[in-house]
């Protein structure tokens, strides 16, 4: 018999995943991709159907909570057949909660249709407010596409956090900014590093690296940020920001590392369940599923959450300013 619940070989309890459901996206964000990416074939993608039973067999064995992600999750053909499905889950009392990290390019025509298939939060990644500088970071994006998506999203009774990450010289004078209009909006915010991930071709990390504690200390200047305790399945840890009510997060892979109470894996696009992100060991659940079926599947998941390790390995310096691991945060999913 199957555990009902996987722990890995620190006691960790491993009930959280997040699933890429495609390499492709819509931006080309300069901390992420290169510009011009070379993209998986689509027949080594996962199908919709595969996908799903990765996610129902990993809810067989503990999973409550599951984030799609990408690229952009939104841009895959058909997606809200999966997300209905996984949804009417969520609704059911079998899992406690899908969630959606997306760009926000694609809410404008599908906010709606995510609330009544099940979703109730989205993380929406968006680095400024300044239009220029936004096209500048997304390469492709649009600005008032996305703040049309944002409104969109909101007007459908979606529970909004924003995600930005902190990038030295570029957006790090915008912050401040944004979590005030994310306190006006009524959204919650975190901020994040910049990691080692992929090669992001001219772009070079060690300049783009801005660490936290300067962010913080800068926006203490203008805001009263107070510890509190709250807790997601994510790595950030929270402040109040006193002036708006709302929670501003931290996530710190490279001056703080967060692994401690890691609970999630994830599964590539392709199959490849990572149970690090900073690590490059990994099991091939397509293969798994495709020659062992269900069985095999599940067989090949309580393997590797055997195998999980204590904690990434991320450093950034003009030492070592290359990628700690060679994938893509767009094929890992974020």
């Amino acid at each position: 018999m199957p555990p009902k619940t996987l722990i890995d070989p620190f006691g960790r309890t491993v009930d959280y995943i997040r699933v890429s459901v495609t390499d492709r996206c819509d931006f080309r964000c300069v901390y992420c991709m290169a510009e011009h990416m070379t993209f998986l074939p689509k027949a080594e993608l996962l199908s919709l159907e595969e996908l799903e039973q990765v996610c129902r067999n990993f809810m067989a064995l503990g999973t409550r909570k599951i984030r799609l992600t990408g690229g952009e999750p939104l841009v895959r053909r058909n997606i809200m057949h999966l997300i209905r499905n996984l949804g009417s889950e969520v609704k059911a009392g079998n899992l406690e909660e899908l969630t959606i990290t997306t760009n926000g390019s694609q809410l404008h025509k599908m906010a709606d249709e995510l609330v009544d298939a099940g979703v109730k939060r989205l993380n929406i990644s968006i680095d400024t407010l300044d239009p220029d500088r936004f096209r500048e970071i997304t390469r492709w994006g649009d600005l008032d596409n996305v703040l049309e998506g944002l409104e969109a999203a909101k007007r459908a009774g979606l529970a909004i956090k924003l995600n930005a990450v902190a990038l030295k010289g570029v957006n790090e004078f915008d912050l401040g900014n944004m979590v005030a209009w994310a306190g006006d909006q009524g959204f919650d915010m975190t901020i994040i590093e910049v990691m080692p991930m992929g090669d992001i071709g001219n772009e070079n990390r060690v300049d783009q690296y801005l660490p936290l504690s300067q962010v913080r200390a800068e926006l203490s200047k203008r805001f009263t940020l107070t510890d509190n305790n709250f807790q997601t399945p994510g790595p950030a840890r929270y402040v109040t920001v006193e002036e708006t009510g709302r929670r501003l997060g931290f996530i710190t892979p490279l001056t703080h590392n967060f692994c401690e109470s890691c609970n999630r894996v994830r599964v590539t696009c392709t199959g490849q369940l990572y149970m690090c992100l900073g690590q490059d060991d990994n099991a091939d659940l397509a293969k798994a599923l495709r020659n062992g079926g269900e069985d095999g599947l599940r067989d090949a998941i309580i393997e590797a959450i055997g195998r999980k390790p204590k904690g990434h390995d991320f450093v950034i310096s003009r030492r070592a300013p290359n990628a700690a691991v060679a994938r893509h945060m767009n094929v890992t999913g974020g």
